[in-house]
């Protein structure tokens, strides 16, 4: 695939000329160069300028937009434009918009408004993106191709329930084998014909909304066709733009822990990951490093692209807090920090109307240069400028891997049962949180990723086990590392059905204990646990709550047990000896304190806590670039300075200057330090894997 013209990190973002008079373009050049803009994203939403009509189309404006971004020698990532069909598409073939959960048909408006399934979109849209890169993809300004526009939406029409049907043909074979899978026996459910089954919305196996559901086989099984049907209409357009365009590489823009696409089943049909970064709240460090450590995971540790985020204030939540001063150059140099190689934002021009009129901008309304905004993307552009290429192409060292599966996320929340307040990507970053204020540098990877280079691998909330997991993950302790997981892991099959043997089903062995009962409570009903170990803190009591598994040993070893109940003094935490390593239970559902220790306990075994843990807001990771070159960079969350003191010498790249060990580090409140190591930190030395050699 052909790399970006310009040798540095991608700056800039989402820039949609066609809302303006042409005379407004030369003006937003001249800021973008004050700026230092040198990448746009061109023609997202375009489908109804480039095609007006059936057989009509019309790429004048697109011209004369790819023209001058070509001229201002600009970096172009050029979309589809399918993002959002026309209003002539809807109203000439009414399939193409969606059913809904509840069963109602769309008409036309909004956007995620496609059906998947529709044979017209398909063509269309294909043909669209056909003709645009026929177009435009002889234009060395084109470094990448943009594929809609964050998938989403699922649809319940006839034609979704006919493409469901074939999928489930493929996946089963016959009629017998899906009965089995989705256990139909129960309610009187089994099917005899492939043209009974229906998709399952609120007119048929839910009650309640989409996750209360009385047949969970079938409702995953949905989950991962509507996934597979949006993947199609992507793979469609990507076949399209490769009959004229091999060498330009193309992406779509996800959207981080988006719960109804399983981005590792997309994963290996884009040439890179790019993701839109929209935090929760304006103070979710931890939960935007997962996303980010998620993305670069999709691609084995490759690179992707930050491809929009708010340089100040986003428009579509009930509230939209401001990025403090400091904050949007922060969240950016997080991003590089893991992994990314481009930082764009939505948008470059405010729009004057509709819905995002309010969503911010590099470029107000006014179109003014002096703002804080602006003035902050243009120091942050100077930054990147100054940076040049040192992180393009760095891998991240992890020896860290925390598994994330969609699969196990559908299962468990989709489940009657044990408990309807448990939510995956909580306890996921529950975990993941402590390794971040840990300092370690983490890998989230799927269930079927190469383990053999971790030390260390936690499995929060594995609640499906699929293939050849649990021999591999007891092949990481049986080597000497160690395996973390927690309760409602190791639960069911692929097909969501239970395991017939004792909880934690194949996991068992491995974690040396067996599980008889649970309890699950009220978040207002906690249950102490009393955590003791080697150390200076041999006892801690922290709190639990939700979930409570009884656990009973079957060789492990007791590190916590409950204080309430009648399964008081009974284990809530343990350790199990396995080869010469261990797994690692926890069964309750512990409060962030509880969490810390355990996984604390866990890394100091493979002394894999990093040289900065601890210190209050501070983040630190690394990448290692292609030649070997080591960058730490050190962000500060914090609302106070943070003072520390390096443990390497190096060289800082954005401020100047040469660092000595031992040398005093002052951060300010959102205060960013990237350092060009001279020597790395010494190795862990725990393990037989401690011949890894740097990136992964």
């Amino acid at each position: 695939m052909r790399l970006p013209a310009i040798p540095k990190v991608a700056f800039g973002g989402d820039y949609n000329p066609e809302q303006w008079p042409e005379d407004v373009w030369k003006e937003d050049y001249r800021l973008f160069d004050a700026a230092r803009i040198d990448t746009v994203t061109l023609g997202v939403f375009d489908w109804a300028l480039t095609q007006p009509g059936p057989d009509v189309y019309d790429f004048s404006l697109l011209d004369r937009i790819v023209e001058q971004a070509t001229a201002q020698r600009r970096q172009i990532c050029l979309a589809t434009g399918t993002g959002a069909h026309p209003a002539w598409l809807a109203r000439a073939h009414p399939e193409v918009t969606r059913t809904d959960f509840e069963g109602r048909k769309h008409r036309y408006g909004q956007r995620h408004n496609s059906c998947p399934s529709s044979p017209v979109f398909r063509r269309l849209s294909t043909e669209l993106a056909r003709r645009i890169a026929r177009r435009y993809g002889g234009n060395p300004a084109v470094v990448a191709w943009h594929v809609g526009n964050e998938y989403g939406g699922a649809c319940y029409c006839d034609l979704c329930a006919a493409g469901f049907r074939d999928w489930l043909r493929d996946r089963y074979g016959s009629l017998d084998a899906l009965n089995a899978a989705w256990y139909t026996t129960f309610w009187s459910h089994t099917f005899t014909d492939w043209a009974e089954i229906e998709p399952p919305s609120a007119l048929t196996e839910h009650w309640r909304g989409p996750n209360h559901t009385a047949f969970q086989g079938i409702t995953l099984d949905y989950l991962r066709f509507m996934s597979d049907a949006m993947l199609a209409n992507f793979s469609d357009e990507k076949a399209a733009i490769r009959e004229s365009s091999p060498d330009v590489p193309v992406t779509t823009n996800f959207m981080g822990m988006y719960r109804p696409i399983d981005y590792h089943r997309w994963a290996p049909h884009l040439d890179f990951a790019s993701w839109d970064n929209y935090p929760p709240d304006d103070n979710s460090p931890a939960w935007m490093a997962l996303a980010h450590d998620l993305m670069r995971g999709l691609k084995d540790g490759q690179p992707f692209w930050l491809m929009e985020q708010t340089p100040s204030y986003t428009a579509s939540r009930d509230v939209n807090p401001l990025k403090r001063p400091g904050v949007m150059r922060l969240w950016s140099w997080q991003a590089v920090a893991h992994g990314a190689d481009a930082v764009l934002f939505f948008q470059m021009r405010a729009c004057r109307g509709a819905c995002e009129k309010y969503h911010g901008a590099v470029i107000g309304h006014a179109g003014r240069q002096d703002t804080r905004v602006f003035q902050e993307v243009a120091e942050l552009g100077a930054e990147l400028d100054r940076l040049g290429p040192a992180t393009l192409g760095g891998r991240t060292p992890a020896r860290v891997a925390l598994l994330f599966d969609w699969d196990s996320w559908w299962a468990l929340e989709i489940s009657d049962g044990p408990s309807r307040l448990l939510r995956y990507q909580q306890i996921v970053h529950a975990y993941y949180r402590a390794l971040w204020e840990a300092g370690v540098d983490v890998d989230v990877v799927p269930v079927t990723a190469d383990l053999a280079g971790y030390q260390v691998v936690v499995a929060p909330a594995l609640h499906m086990l699929k293939g050849d997991l649990a021999q591999r993950l007891a092949a990481v302790a049986e080597r000497g590392g160690s395996v973390l997981t927690t309760f409602l892991s190791g639960r069911v099959d692929e097909d969501d059905n239970a395991f017939l043997m004792d909880v934690p089903g194949p996991l068992g062995p491995l974690m040396g204990i067996r599980i008889d009962e649970w309890d699950a409570r009220p978040p207002e009903v906690v249950n102490p646990v009393r955590l003791h170990g080697a150390g200076p803190d041999v006892e801690v009591e922290v709190e639990s709550r939700l979930l409570f598994e009884l656990v009973i040993p079957q060789g492990a070893e007791v590190l916590g047990t409950y204080q309430a109940d009648f399964y008081a003094g009974t284990p809530a935490v343990t350790r199990n000896s396995y080869g010469a390593g261990h797994g690692w239970y926890v069964a309750a559902g512990l409060d962030q304190p509880g969490v810390h220790w355990v996984v604390r306990r866990v890394l100091e075994r493979h002394d894999l806590v990093g040289p900065y843990a601890d210190v209050p807001g501070l983040e630190s990771t690394v990448r290692v670039g292609p030649d070997g070159t080591r960058l730490r960079f050190l962000l500060n969350h914090g609302a106070e300075p943070v003072e520390t003191a390096a443990h390497t010498a190096g060289t800082d790249l954005l401020g100047g200057g040469r660092v000595e060990p031992g040398q005093p580090i002052r951060l300010d409140p959102s205060g960013v330090l990237v350092l060009r190591e001279e020597a790395a930190p010494t190795r862990p030395t725990t393990g037989p894997d401690e011949d890894r050699e740097g990136a992964r």
